[in-house]
């Protein structure tokens, strides 16, 4: 049974960790970042905006309940199911659904409101691409910045102990911060040998681009970027 670390921060982690298991893997929760909320006014918010756009559900889990009742009657853009699944939870009364992908939610969405403004829910730590598109359609992008993405530090002895002193086959990484840090670690003189045969799933070729001491033949990127493409490329023959 192959061993495949986790990296993503909780509560993900522990889903895909038991995605892993019915795919007969056995996974190893580390995860290397984590999200907190940042202060945020709900005053801030913008009284002509006429639509939300979410892109991670980490926007609304850490926006304050004000925040959301005062936008919860407004359309509501999330970008994958997850997504509008905790904007429902969390109030938002009228939600549609994209595809997965920032980038396509943006295209999907420029073209209803040249002009107009939105409130974007988001991390401090982000792509810009979703923005830029939807300013360059000429939409008025009023970004609320909910949350923050800090790195976690392991010392050698507590990683080994997670990895019971075994190398891993397998890491999935969801973000660049989190590539950084594991580069990081196999870097490290005591941690080397867990990683030296490993083959590293990157949800995106940005996320890929960040593991630049790793040879490109230990890394595959997922050809969408949604889990579900990357557990279909972690099953994939080698």
């Amino acid at each position: 049974m192959a061993r495949v670390l986790v990296t993503r921060p909780q509560p993900g982690a522990s889903r895909t960790a038991q995605r892993l298991r019915d795919k007969d893997f056995q996974p190893i929760l580390l995860p290397l970042t984590e999200t907190v909320a940042l202060p945020v006014d709900a005053g801030v918010v913008a009284g002509n905006a006429l639509a939300v756009a979410v892109t991670s559900a980490n926007g609304v889990r850490h926006a304050p309940k004000e925040l959301i009742a005062a936008l919860a009657a407004l359309p509501c853009h999330a970008v994958g199911k997850r997504t509008a699944e905790t904007a429902r939870a969390a109030g938002f009364l009228f939600v549609s659904e994209g595809a997965g992908d920032a980038e396509a939610l943006a295209e999907a969405i420029a073209g209803g409101f040249a002009g107009q403004p939105i409130v974007y829910l988001c991390g401090r730590v982000r792509f810009p691409a979703f923005e830029e598109r939807l300013q360059a359609a000429g939409v008025r992008v009023r970004a609320i910045e909910t949350y923050d993405t800090v790195a976690l530090d392991y010392s050698d002895e507590a990683i080994v102990a997670r990895l019971s002193g075994q190398p891993v086959e397998a890491v999935l990484l969801y973000s660049a911060k989190a590539a950084v840090a594991m580069q990081a670690l196999t870097r490290r003189p005591a941690l080397r040998a867990l990683f030296e045969k490993t083959q590293f799933f990157a949800l995106s070729g940005r996320i890929a681009a960040a593991l630049d001491d790793i040879s490109s033949e230990e890394i595959s990127i997922a050809p969408e970027a949604s889990e579900e493409a990357l557990l279909e490329l972690l099953q994939a023959p080698r």
